[in-house]
């Protein structure tokens, strides 16, 4: 899989509230009512991130959440990270 250019992905960041890019990577940051929405919503981005074998660094602070993705075999932002993230939209939704 092949990064994407900075260009790439500013274009399609316009396709995803909340989300922006740095530091080679896309981030968001959501908030839940309590921890416990937080991580059920870990969770289910944990089940659905393993059917993909492409894996979020991220935190979790109380009802915090914090995402980033890259994928680290093409040092860079690819086509997977934003299939990732609208699974990840799809679920907060």
């Amino acid at each position: 899989m092949k990064a994407l250019s900075e260009k790439e992905i500013n274009e399609k960041l316009q396709e995803f509230e909340g989300w922006d890019y740095s530091e080679n990577a896309i981030h968001t940051t959501i908030e839940f009512r309590d921890f416990k929405d937080a991580f059920s919503v870990m969770t289910r981005i944990a089940f659905e991130a393993e059917k993909m074998q492409h894996h979020p660094d991220w935190s979790n602070t109380y009802n915090t959440l914090n995402i980033s993705l890259s994928t680290h075999d093409a040092d860079g932002v690819t086509e997977k990270d934003f299939k990732l993230a609208k699974i990840i939209d799809d679920l907060v939704s």
